[in-house]
């Protein structure tokens, strides 16, 4: 028994320092990217964020199964907590995918701020220039002072070509 507790320990104290490392060097990596697309340091911070929040849920799974936590007492006194929370993210999935497609977009878009592009959507177009890209939206300008926001989850979805004048 003595033993198991030790191993335990020592396994929890291993996955905690990963975590602090993989947060560091995450944050790190990602103010390096920014700097080097000359993208603004809030936009790096977000998408830090999303992959930190990944990673600490992550960690907290590992954990249990470290410690066999059952979740079948938890979930006894969570059930009411969860079923409420699960009808919130599934009428907020909008939400989750424009902000997962903001850190797919932060590594893998090949437009930058400044950029002219048109968003090939049919009838609902959109060209102009890109002023911002935010943890929801590309922000595009199509006319003086008339900004268009387009969600993340779209921009992923649809062609986007840019525009070199």
């Amino acid at each position: 028994m003595q033993e198991k507790l030790i191993i335990q320990s020592v396994l929890s104290v291993g996955i905690l320092i990963v975590y602090v490392i993989a947060k560091f060097l995450t944050r790190r990596y990602t103010e390096k990217f920014a700097t080097s697309r000359k993208f603004k340091k809030g936009r790096a911070a977000d998408t830090a964020k999303i992959i930190n929040s990944t990673f600490l849920v992550v960690s907290v799974i590992i954990l249990g199964f470290i410690w066999n936590i059952t979740f079948e007492g938890i979930a006894i006194y969570f059930a009411s907590f969860f079923t409420v929370a699960g009808i919130a993210l599934f009428a907020s999935w909008s939400i989750l995918s424009n902000i997962t497609a903001s850190a797919v977009l932060f590594f893998n878009f090949p437009h930058r701020i400044g950029s002219k592009i048109r968003i090939i959507d049919g009838d609902n177009s959109v060209e102009g220039v890109i002023v911002d890209i935010s943890l929801f939206s590309l922000q595009i300008e199509v006319e003086k002072k008339k900004v268009v926001f387009y969600p993340n989850n779209l921009a992923l979805q649809k062609p986007i070509m840019e525009i070199i004048d």
